[in-house]
């Protein structure tokens, strides 16, 4: 499967920290009075639930980095499925070979962040599959976990989604406050292209008159929010009818229930902030063989 590259220095910030919150300036008290600076063994990372892995990466920046911190040795660590890869319970996702110290000290934070990117794919799935041959695509938000926000849109990559914007930067977004703030509609979008003329300026409506007014603006990307299936099929089609080429994205508490319904009102895109701010953990472990 071909994916956008995993973000390995958005990935090691997270590790750092989650560290900084096991370790402090300190050690991992229980496995050093316990385990021998000399032990090694082999571990397996093993899906304790069905699910979509993503963030696998992760597994060896951790160990490395522990071991940068805290030179309890070297820990090798061999892939058994792809990020993307659909799994099943009890199946090995890695296997680690080396310090059994740096293995126990590493074990949570590999399992937290490996856990939450996974069931992020997961979900987004879940959506991706239900929208297979309507044409649709699923997009997510930034309604994201703070500083994990590129670890968790690529677990969206890896579920069958798509990434909205990454930012504030890289996008104008038009919504019900900026239309306020601005004087109106088309005042909005005015201003954002005489102050920033080469970004894209996406522009949420709640009717079919504001549609008509954003394409009439020069918008080609609207965010259709909270319309019913049968507003949302009127308002695409009148957009269609004006002869511009415009995506249209349907937003706004949309569910797994009625995906199809709403993607089948000839949308281009469904937005959907659960994607990121609900996704249930898929159960991972690290179950440690010393005598492997």
């Amino acid at each position: 499967m071909s994916l956008h590259r995993f973000p390995v220095e958005e990935a090691l910030l997270v590790v750092e920290r989650a560290l900084d919150e096991d370790l402090d300036s300190g050690t991992d008290v229980t496995t050093v009075a316990t385990i021998p600076a000399g032990q090694v063994s082999v571990s397996h990372v093993v899906a304790r639930a069905d699910g979509v892995v993503a963030g696998l990466p992760v597994v060896g920046l951790v160990v490395d980095a522990v071991h940068g911190r805290l030179h309890t040795g070297t820990v090798a660590v061999e892939e058994h499925v792809a990020d993307g890869d659909r799994v099943a319970r009890g199946d090995r996702l890695a296997t680690l070979r080396g310090s059994t110290r740096t293995t126990l000290i590493a074990e949570r934070t590999t399992l937290n962040v490996l856990s939450r990117t996974s069931g992020v794919a997961t979900h987004t799935r879940r959506w991706a599959d239900l929208l297979e041959g309507t044409g649709a695509t699923v997009l997510d938000t930034r309604k994201t976990t703070p500083g994990l926000r590129a670890l968790e849109k690529y677990a969206v990559r890896c579920g069958g989604g798509t990434n909205k914007r990454m930012g504030l930067y890289d996008v104008a977004m038009i919504k019900d406050n900026h239309k306020l703030a601005a004087g109106g509609l088309t005042a909005a979008f005015d201003a954002i292209r005489s102050r920033f003329p080469v970004v894209e300026v996406q522009v949420e409506v709640t009717t079919t008159e504001e549609a008509l007014e954003a394409v009439a603006a020069g918008a080609r990307f609207l965010l259709c929010d909270n319309m019913s299936p049968d507003l949302l099929r009127d308002t695409v089609a009148a957009v269609r009818g004006t002869g511009e080429s415009v995506e249209v994205e349907a937003t706004g508490g949309l569910t797994l229930e009625v995906v199809r319904e709403y993607a089948e009102t000839g949308v281009d895109y469904l937005s959907v902030g659960g994607l990121t701010h609900s996704s249930p953990i898929v159960d991972i472990a690290l179950d440690l063989d010393v005598h492997a």
